[in-house]
């Protein structure tokens, strides 16, 4: 399983776990709420979804309004099928949560383990923003590095994009450096502590603040809502 399936299984067991869905409601949840999947189409959520199913984590039931049931025959497409998660399938959501190893801090990975920690007991959240902000400190140290011995090789265009990158780094390494303050205070994040959880910056390998779009204004259409 490549990393980034397996990033999207763990966001679909924590969305359900808030509530059951159907697939629509699941993508739009990922492409907006969560912020975390940019480029998501229903081509990969759906053989997650099964995945899911036959792993025993999710069950799949008819939509349960009088509505779904109606519009479904007379617009000449199945009724949605609402994902619910299992009493399993919630267990091992609780094991996902609890890891701290190296894959809940990269770049891939942050972001979404951090959209969740409303979930996540303090100690587990305090070893990811920790290892997160070490990791963090690591790559900038190398690259400050790197600038010291390429300086005078480097015109001003690709000097400064090196800048950027280092400033970006310097930023999220900042906000960690406060939620982990606020953490061990024993203080709950209520708001924003200084932008919000990260998506990675494709110009330097950092990270920067999360945008948050709107919703999907596209309506249902046979291809979108059949589960």
């Amino acid at each position: 399983m490549s990393r980034r399936s397996g990033i999207l299984e763990f966001a679909v067991l924590g969305l359900l776990r808030e509530a059951p869905m159907h697939g629509y409601e699941l993508r739009k949840r990922l492409n907006t709420s969560l912020g975390v999947f940019r480029a998501f189409s229903y081509g990969t959520l759906y053989p997650c979804l099964k995945t899911l199913v036959a792993n025993g984590w999710l069950i799949e039931e008819p939509g349960n309004t009088t509505e779904d049931a109606l519009a479904a025959p007379l617009a000449g497409r199945r009724a949605k099928i609402v994902y619910r998660l299992t009493a399993e399938g919630k267990e091992h959501f609780e094991q996902l949560l609890a890891q701290t190893g190296p894959d809940a801090y990269e770049d891939e990975t942050f972001a979404a383990r951090f959209a969740f920690f409303g979930q996540t007991s303090r100690d587990v959240r305090m070893r990811v923003l920790e290892g997160r902000r070490s990791r963090l400190e690591e790559r900038l140290e190398k690259m400050r590095a790197s600038l010291a011995r390429t300086r005078e090789r480097l015109d001003d265009y690709t000097l400064e994009l090196q800048r950027h990158g280092m400033e970006s780094v310097e930023r999220e390494v900042r906000w960690l450096n406060e939620l982990i303050e606020s953490e061990r205070a024993g203080r709950d994040l209520k708001g924003s502590a200084g932008g919000g959880p990260a998506q990675q910056d494709t110009t330097s390998g950092a990270t920067g603040d999360l945008p948050r779009s709107g919703d999907d204004p596209r309506p249902d259409t046979p291809g979108d809502t059949a589960t």
